[in-house]
């Protein structure tokens, strides 16, 4: 039985928890965590959720995501799922996730790394994915308009790809007050 932490809406830990797949108590909130794994062509790599997993049966989700656990840190949490659902070791440590999404339960937060995977390396965790490969972005949004992808908001994955492409791009006023 897994137990996550619960959050107030400032994203401040209460000290308290809950027992995951039961009622999100009122005014509470919780941490979900992704991380999107860029090969170096600039190509995502896709998982396929099981027939029999709940939520998203059968259809293809990014990377990797899944919930905080009581006492992880986001961190941990994504470092954590991607070695269970993928066999595959990420240090995330000293790393802030590339965005977060707010959602009506908690909040999402999504890392971006770029790394080059052998396929047929990996690990699938039976009980969550029966299969991965890497797509394009445009391959992923045709998914999303047919059905076989988790309808995320065609936004979203632009934006992750658009933060696989400027990460540590910043830009900052003009210094000179002009």
């Amino acid at each position: 039985m897994e137990h996550m932490d619960l959050y107030t809406e400032d994203r401040q830990k209460t000290g308290k928890t809950m027992v995951r797949e039961t009622a999100m108590p009122e005014g509470m909130y919780r941490l979900v965590v992704h991380l999107c794994i860029f090969g170096n062509d600039g190509r995502l790599l896709i998982q396929q959720r099981q027939p029999f997993k709940h939520g998203w049966p059968n259809l293809w989700d990014i990377s990797m995501g899944g919930a905080a656990q009581a006492g992880d840190t986001s961190q941990e949490a994504a470092e954590r799922e991607v070695r269970e659902e993928l066999g595959l070791s990420i240090d995330l440590k000293g790393t802030l996730p590339s965005f977060t999404v707010s959602f009506g339960e908690g909040f999402d937060d999504f890392y971006i790394v770029t790394r080059d995977v052998d396929l047929s390396a990996l690990r699938l965790q039976p009980e969550e994915v029966q299969a991965v490969r890497w797509a394009e972005k445009e391959e992923i949004l045709s998914m999303i308009r047919d059905g076989t992808f988790i309808p995320y908001h065609e936004t979203l994955i632009d934006m992750m790809f658009y933060y696989r492409n400027h990460r540590g791009t910043h830009t900052r006023p003009d210094s000179s007050g002009g």
